[in-house]
């Protein structure tokens, strides 16, 4: 696996800065005259390894790359805690581990973590392909499937006897939410590791591993690098044990960043707490106006007091997030919204700089009605997103 990988760019300690400073500076390359400030991608598949291939910081493209390691840094920085932070208990330091896609993480999680004769509870809300990975593929290996809704902390009854436990809060796209703190600990009283799907929050917005989650997983193709433009995933743990897993995982399996799409993630989290900003005070103000609306039968957004898991988000998010979803009447009242509005982009996936919509009963993975849509707030500038859409409104009526 070669020896430990060496400092690349300017590493600050984690009680220096507040988190957004630390984000936007942390791919800055030492300050050495005539150097530029960011490094560039290094494309390469093997090393040049004389001798012992322990001695050698690389080795082969497929174990590690040295724009892995600058993203990975910036990543684990974001997911560790320091001691004076708001976050519960005393600080520590999280690594990561970066995938091609958000998908790749969560199947090395599963296939790191489960063996056959195992039991893993999933939410049975959780992101469908998730839902999927496991029911097509992971219980006929074996493994035993319990699923229970995340709202009112469902899952919490199943855990006798499991060997992982899955959350994900907010849901997507029904955005319920659970006590991931809670949770955690009745798992690890039952003996089960805990793993959270962070995609909609990103670790700025909300740190499980703070919370006491073995696993922090997240497709970084969506708000953490926001730009709608590459696939690329992430795993965070607090324990080097199941670090070395995973990362045998990756290694043993090939699925692995390539070095341009982990130096444009690079470059896309500087601007995180910009736009997530951003995105997550646009999501707040389109939630508060759709509950106005008479044509919105309801708006699921964890932000809105009216939430019934607002509460709870309230203590263990920093942000609401970008993504909201609100219930019209039938198909047909959601197509007519889609189709008059001028400035929702029709997408699926969410988390970009541009405010996305869909009728997400379209692709038939989720339990939501005809009329169910799922928007993703973008940067842009909410008066006229909210000008829009209530033309768009209008239309339906």
């Amino acid at each position: 696996m070669g020896a430990l990988f060496p400092p690349l760019g300017v590493i600050y300690p984690l009680k220096s800065m507040r988190d957004s400073t630390k984000i936007i500076r942390s791919s800055l390359t030492p300050a050495v005259p005539g150097e530029p400030l960011h490094s560039g991608p290094v494309f390469a598949a093997p090393y040049h390894t004389p001798g012992d291939p322990s001695e050698a910081p690389y080795t082969y493209a497929r174990s590690h790359n040295p724009t892995w390691t600058e993203l990975e840094r910036a990543i684990g920085q974001m997911e560790s805690s320091s001691e004076s932070g708001s976050d519960r208990g005393p600080g520590y330091q999280a690594s990561a581990l970066v995938f091609a896609s958000g998908m790749a993480a969560c199947t090395a999680v599963f296939g790191a973590v489960l063996r056959p004769g195992d039991a893993v509870v999933l939410p049975s809300n959780a992101y469908f392909a998730t839902r999927v990975l496991v029911q097509e593929y992971f219980t006929k290996m074996g493994i035993e499937l319990r699923t229970a809704p995340t709202a009112n902390n469902a899952q919490a009854a199943l855990l006798d006897g499991a060997k992982l436990l899955w959350l994900e809060s907010p849901s997507n796209p029904t955005m319920e939410i659970c006590d991931i703190s809670a949770l955690c600990e009745a798992a690890h009283r039952a003996g089960a590791l805990v793993a959270v799907d962070n995609t909609t929050s990103t670790p700025l917005g909300q740190r499980p591993l703070a919370l006491g989650a073995d696993f922090s997983i997240a497709s970084d193709a969506k708000s953490m690098t926001g730009h709608s433009d590459i696939l690329l995933g992430h795993v965070a743990v607090r324990n080097p044990e199941l670090r070395a897993k995973i990362d045998q995982w990756r290694t043993l399996t090939g699925g692995v960043l390539g070095p341009m799409e982990a130096w444009l993630g690079l470059r896309s989290i500087a601007t995180l707490p910009l736009r997530l900003q951003r995105s997550c005070e646009n999501a707040q103000r389109i939630a508060e106006f759709l509950t106005t609306r008479p044509e919105v039968e309801s708006v699921l957004y964890p932000g809105l007091p009216t939430h019934p898991g607002h509460a709870i988000a309230a203590g263990q998010m920093r942000y609401f997030g970008a993504v909201l979803s609100f219930v019209l009447r039938d198909r047909a009242a959601a197509e007519t919204f889609l189709s008059k509005s001028k400035l929702l982009t029709e997408a699926t996936s969410f988390g970009g700089i541009t405010t996305t919509a869909e009728r997400r009963a379209r692709w038939g993975g989720d339990a939501v009605s005809e009329g169910f849509i799922r928007m993703s707030a973008g940067c842009e500038a909410v008066e006229d997103l909210i000008e829009d859409m209530a033309q768009a409104l209008d239309a339906v009526q």
